[in-house]
């Protein structure tokens, strides 16, 4: 009985978290249905008769929405891509190679992590600037590689790999490239989706950086393009939440598609040597 009274608890607590975190995206989702006029009606059971679809033609007929997503897709693509590629050799060579200062570049990798990206911005800004980057993709690109958690996950997970498939690669005469590549890369497919998911996520949501570095309207991220459906003196609030669900469905379409990954490298990213 103390088990199935405990069970019982363990899932209304979940049910309740699962509504909880669900009632903001139901609300997000029908209101993108209604016309203007009709969004600030918080009930919460639609009247079917006002749904439109309206919202998302409208949405769809602007051709800088389409150019906005596309410019979202190829940075957030383009950093989760090389991002992934130079975190997992950074986390290689830290986990396993031997060489002076390990110790101390490991420490100053994680010390980035403690520095707000507001305190770099200015800096960061005066480089882009320098380099003559600015209003291009590669101003968004490259200053957000850059991530020392990535880094520190990969870390972790080759660390939890024993040395001895190390030392039989080294005898076969593998160099430490191929080790990396041809071994311990295929190993890290479930740490390695579910970083790339994150990676994706973040800067697919990413609103200031390209704010500042991209005035041009062509080369604005879809965050930015949704931003500007707010005018001086109103805001098309149906468009605005329209566009909110276009732009998550790349996002929502990601996890399903690699759910088990995510799970499985969540499991081997909380594993100890």
């Amino acid at each position: 009985m103390r088990s199935r009274r405990k069970q019982w608890i363990i899932n209304i607590c979940s049910i309740a978290l699962a509504l909880l975190f669900l009632f903001p995206i139901y609300v997000m989702v029908l209101s993108a249905f209604k016309p203007n006029n009709e969004i600030f009606n918080m009930s919460l059971i639609p009247d079917f008769s006002t749904l439109t679809l309206d919202n998302f033609r409208q949405v769809l007929a602007n051709g800088s929405f389409f150019q906005s997503m596309l410019n979202s897709f190829i940075i957030a693509g383009t950093i989760t891509i090389a991002a992934l590629l130079f975190h997992s050799m950074a986390g290689f060579a830290l986990a396993k190679l031997k060489f002076p200062g390990k110790r101390f570049v490991f420490g100053w990798f994680m010390s980035t992590m403690m520095i707000p990206f507001a305190v770099i911005m200015i800096p960061l800004f005066s480089i882009v600037k320098g380099m003559g980057l600015l209003n291009t993709l590669w101003a968004v690109i490259l200053p957000l590689l850059p991530n020392a958690y990535g880094i520190f996950l990969y870390r972790q997970f080759f660390m939890d790999i024993p040395d001895s498939l190390m030392e039989a690669a080294r005898i076969d005469g593998l160099s430490n490239f191929q080790i990396f590549w041809q071994i311990y890369r295929p190993l890290s497919t479930p740490i390695t989706v579910t970083l790339g998911i994150t990676f994706f996520v973040t800067n697919w949501n990413t609103y200031l950086w390209p704010l500042i570095v991209t005035q041009r309207q062509d080369l604005w991220v879809v965050q930015v393009a949704m931003a500007n459906f707010k005018q001086e003196h109103t805001t098309a609030w149906n468009l605005v939440l329209a566009g909110a669900v276009i732009a998550a469905l790349p996002t929502v379409i990601l996890f399903f598609l690699f759910q088990n990954y995510i799970k499985d490298g969540i499991k081997t990213a909380g594993m100890k040597e």
